[in-house]
């Protein structure tokens, strides 16, 4: 990778995720230019925490600074779209929080947009960056676990285990119309087609809302906030706390997950295994240096993540050597140098290992079919033939299509 301190990049939002973004990039070498806050109060005091030189107070004067090549979004979710878009058409790259948009339509559209504009587009589904990750799916590719048969986990979270727990996340004008599958379950969803290589073609989905009437505060509320605000007006819920989802493959291959964001104790606990026909993989996030292997006929193994024991894609996501844990934060950096690899080369690679916006799109594709599954109560074909606008829906990169 050449030297990255001469790109400038702005950061859209500054919340948990978006100061986690400014963070990676300074780890990287990448210059901040700037942010750009809820408002220009709140982007000139995160701005100052931050030690970021420059607030801007709109993004139309985000886009007029010349020493902007790459744009993070991370606001909520329904600013995605109109913010991407304006982007795009400024010739700057991008990287986006996910959902990519609220609707398939919308992100079949930036889709189009971003493959018109060459320039580098991305969706920061960064769990896919853990070094182990990486090695995995190249395992997989080489059928060190033969074919890929059974695959089964959960995404489990407690944040919202209180009615007193309040985020804008809970709003569907602003978080969408899933919240606990669209949030974290997402995240699961595309792991395991980038590690398994296959699409995701059918589900059937059950999900429920436990807490039917929340008290959301007066003021504003920080993202994992614990703080217990004194003054709430009550709230009805329209989005699940809980989903349960079966599973099929491109390739045949069944699969389960379960998704909450109200299971006791449980602060960000993903947990996957992939059974093969020759042998088995597993991982924590809690323990994310290591990879159970099983077997039948032989002990089964545990790979500590160690530059020197993986392969290539392992090695390049790492930043550390065997023995020093790296966690959540890292994979910010390790997915942000596959990315500004792109931005130094001008345009997308043919086969990036970060989600692109086709992988974005087809996110936005499974999410619809969960909530048709869960609303008729029975098996429901992804629709990838095209978008609900007309538009052809593009393959994701490094996935066998149907």
């Amino acid at each position: 990778m050449g030297n990255l301190s001469g790109i400038g990049a702005a950061v859209i939002g500054t919340g948990f995720i978006g100061t986690v973004h400014v963070e990676a990039l300074r780890r990287i070498g990448v210059s901040v230019r700037g942010v750009l806050g809820s408002s220009p109060e709140r982007g000139a005091d995160r701005a100052a925490a931050l030690g970021v030189a420059r607030a801007y107070r709109s993004l139309d004067e985000l886009l007029a600074d010349p020493g902007v090549d790459v744009v993070h979004v991370t606001s909520p979710n329904h600013l995605h779209v109109p913010q991407t878009k304006a982007i795009l058409a400024s010739g700057r790259h991008v990287i986006c929080e996910k959902p990519l948009a609220m609707t398939a339509s919308e992100s079949a559209e930036l889709v189009d947009l971003a493959a018109a504009s060459g320039r580098v587009n991305a969706v920061n589904f960064n769990v896919r960056f853990y070094p182990l990750h990486q090695h995995v799916r190249e395992a997989i590719r080489a059928g060190d676990l033969g074919d890929v048969r059974f695959a089964t986990g959960h995404y489990f979270q407690d944040w919202l285990l209180l009615d007193t727990d309040w985020n804008w996340r809970l709003e569907p004008d602003k978080g969408g119309s899933l919240r606990a599958v669209g949030d974290i379950g997402s995240h699961w969803l595309d792991l395991i087609a980038f590690l398994t290589g296959q699409q995701i073609v059918s589900v059937m989905a059950d999900m429920a809302t436990f807490i039917p009437t929340r008290r959301q505060p007066t003021g504003p509320v920080e993202t994992f906030s614990t703080a217990r605000p004194a003054e709430t007006v009550e709230r009805p819920m329209a989005t699940e706390d809980v989903a349960t989802i079966l599973l099929r493959f491109g390739n045949g291959a069944r699969g389960a997950v379960s998704v909450s964001q109200i299971s006791p104790g449980r602060k960000n606990s993903l947990q996957w295994e992939i059974d093969g026909s020759l042998a088995a993989a597993a991982w924590d996030s809690e323990t994310p240096d290591h990879l159970w292997l099983g077997h039948r006929e032989r002990p089964n193994e545990i790979l500590l993540r160690n530059p020197a024991l993986m392969s290539p894609a392992g090695r390049a996501a790492a930043a550390l050597p065997g023995g020093h844990v790296e966690g959540f934060g890292d994979t910010f950096g390790a997915l942000f140098r596959a990315v500004y690899t792109d931005v130094l080369a001008g345009a997308p690679a043919s086969d990036p290992p970060y989600a692109t916006f086709a992988d974005g799109h087809d996110e936005m594709l499974v999410g619809d079919a969960v909530a048709d599954s869960a609303r008729a109560a029975r098996w429901v074909d992804v629709e990838r033939q095209s978008s609900r606008s007309g538009v052809a829906a593009a393959t994701p990169q490094g996935v066998t299509a149907k």
